[in-house]
């Protein structure tokens, strides 16, 4: 069970990753625009760290993508 949850967090690290990547947007605007911290917005993109759910909420419409498709969910 563990490493079912291990193997979902990865995929949603790597989606975020490659949202972040593809949205042309500097670390820099996306943490003015998230209202958080640029080292943040860095974890995130490196996958040190996950955003709770109400900043995934507003990353999500910062970056142009579909929660559904950062979490997996058809």
């Amino acid at each position: 069970m563990l490493k079912d949850l291990h193997q979902i967090e990865k995929q949603i690290q790597k989606r975020l990753r490659d949202a972040i990547e593809t949205s042309g947007l500097s670390l820099t605007v996306i943490a003015e625009k998230v209202g958080i911290a640029i080292a943040t917005v860095s974890y995130y993109k490196s996958g040190k760290k996950l955003p709770t759910l109400p900043t995934l909420a507003v990353l999500c419409k910062v970056l142009d993508v579909s929660p559904n498709d950062i979490l997996g969910v058809d």
